[in-house]
């Protein structure tokens, strides 16, 4: 019965000594402690710590994959085990312990482990190569270099490019984007590549590459000149572009026959010498300015020359201030024939000013004179009793220093003492500058709509009144329905009787 009895308790003995095996692995919780990350070739420390066992206990540092790294043994009883590491470039990925006892079995956490290699030999790329492009274009720069878990920082003039300073360049990852790029961003650009392992910082920086953007050439312009070499005379035709990027070509055709083509490197403006005569037709001359993306022709000249002649005439002109006062006045030079004249001007048969060849202020010598228009227009800035009197002016070629002069008429130039005391001058503080009554445009627009004003009231004034006959007319038909009874106010006309009344009436029907 006895041993009945024991049989039966058997099966409950072993549930019960499997159930104490289970707790004791449960209860068995290591902790694995490391640096996630390191850089290459360094040592790094794994340790594992089974808290509240004194038991023997056998260690084990395991990488994914089940691949047993390292293992050691505890005899002591004492709780924590260290295991050292070079990093090497297979060192890279996920690490946990093992811990054993007599009692049980427990596994650790997790640690990503990185094995970081420091960035070297840094330098930029770019499409295009090289980083030449026009306005307009995409540029996109790369930061290569040799590394890995590397971060980047981008440089322009040496000055750190972030997003809150540049909103027209965009760094993504080792890659620097500039969309639609515009001579701002040419400059000088660099890159470093940088990584962090437990607060150690290491870096390479690239050298500088330089981003140049080429400016769209402008459509060529064309002008010329004409010069006398000995007896014969040459023509100079300038063709230049207001903006663009040299280098670029310049070719100059007469009939469609190309003259000549020169590279200019340093501006956008060429020159080339053609044979002229006078009164003579040339030809038609055309610019044309290439650079490699870009062909363009400039409007025809016709290359013409004709020598001064004919009838030569001054006329004035007086300027006025915004209230009406005389301000100064403008005399221009009309000559009827000639394609380049020199003017000069005389006041009272003297020399007015130097014979240059270039429009000049000439305030210095004399304030109250600047010449325009290639000393055709002179300007008087004030009328004083010192501009008073004969003005004429006179033309002669201006390639020609030899050449006859062609001479205007004298034209008097007045200033009545009423115009000089109207003129602008300096008043002491004592003295109180008398009142002038002047009839300005706001009186004038007050004026006019005033009498806009009168004239809509009466013409107001006038449809009523009609209204209100007709409505008396109308009454009186209905009261009075004989046909050969006729209204009053066209009794009153034919009859004569009251002439003032039939005539405002007649007015206002008109006017209505």
């Amino acid at each position: 019965m006895k041993n009945l009895q024991a049989l039966n308790l058997l099966p409950i003995l072993a549930l019960a000594n499997l159930f104490i095996k289970i707790s004791g692995s449960v209860s068995l919780r290591p902790v694995l402690t490391g640096r996630d990350k390191a850089y290459l070739n360094s040592r790094v420390l794994f340790q594992c710590v089974v808290p509240d066992s004194s038991l023997k206990t056998t260690f084990e540092l395991i990488k994914d994959g089940g691949l047993l790294i390292d293992k050691k043994t505890n005899d002591q009883g004492n709780q924590t085990a260290s295991f050292y590491q070079k990093v090497t470039t297979t060192s890279e990925g996920s690490y946990h312990c093992k811990a054993k006892t007599g009692e049980g079995t427990g596994i650790s956490n997790s640690i990503r482990f990185s094995a970081v290699t420091p960035a070297s030999n840094t330098r930029v790329t770019s499409v295009p190569s090289p980083a030449v492009a026009f306005e307009g274009s995409r540029i996109v720069l790369s930061c290569d270099t040799k590394g890995s878990h590397l971060s980047y920082t981008w440089f322009f003039n040496r000055k750190e490019i972030t997003s809150s300073t540049s909103s027209l360049l965009n760094a993504t990852g080792n890659k620097l984007v500039m969309e639609r790029v515009t001579p701002g961003h040419a400059g000088y650009y660099y890159c470093m590549a940088w990584s962090i392992a437990y607060n150690t910082k290491r870096f390479s920086s690239s050298a500088e590459v330089k981003v140049e953007i080429k400016v769209y050439v402008s459509t060529p312009r064309i002008s010329f000149s004409i010069f006398k070499e000995g007896d014969r005379y040459r023509g100079n035709v300038t063709c230049w572009s207001s903006r663009g990027t040299p280098p670029v070509n310049f070719s100059l055709s007469l009939d469609d026959r190309e003259e000549g083509s020169v590279i200019v490197a340093e501006s956008l403006a060429a020159w080339f010498l053609v044979p002229m005569e006078l009164n003579l037709d040339m030809g038609v001359a055309r610019c044309r300015v290439k650079n490699e993306v870009q062909e363009l022709l400039s409007e025809p000249l016709t290359l013409e020359v004709v020598p001064v002649g004919g009838d030569v005439k001054v006329e004035v002109e007086h300027l006025y201030r915004s209230d009406f006062g005389l301000a100064g006045a403008r005399l221009s030079c009309q000559v009827s024939r000639g394609t380049f004249p020199y003017v000069t001007w005389l006041l009272n048969d003297s020399a007015l000013l130097p014979e240059t060849h270039e429009d000049s202020h000439i305030q210095p010598v004399l304030p109250h004179y600047t010449l325009v228009d290639h000393r055709r227009t002179l300007i008087l800035t004030e009328l004083g009793p010192e501009v008073i009197g004969y003005y004429r002016c006179r033309a002669r070629d201006s390639f020609d220093d030899s050449g006859a002069w062609v001479e205007s008429a004298s034209v008097p130039l007045r200033v009545t003492d009423r115009v000089l005391n109207s003129m602008p001058r300096a008043t002491s503080a004592t003295e109180t500058p008398p009142k002038v009554f002047m009839v300005t445009i706001e009186v004038i627009a007050i004026i006019f709509c005033c009498f806009l004003l009168l004239t809509l009231a009466a013409a107001v004034a006038c449809v009523y009144r009609k209204f209100g006959r007709e409505q008396a007319h109308a009454h009186s038909a209905t009261t009075n329905p004989s046909p050969d009874t006729l209204p009053l106010s066209v009794t009153v006309f034919q009859s004569g009787g009251s002439q003032a009344n039939t005539s405002s009436v007649e007015l206002c029907s008109s006017s209505a």
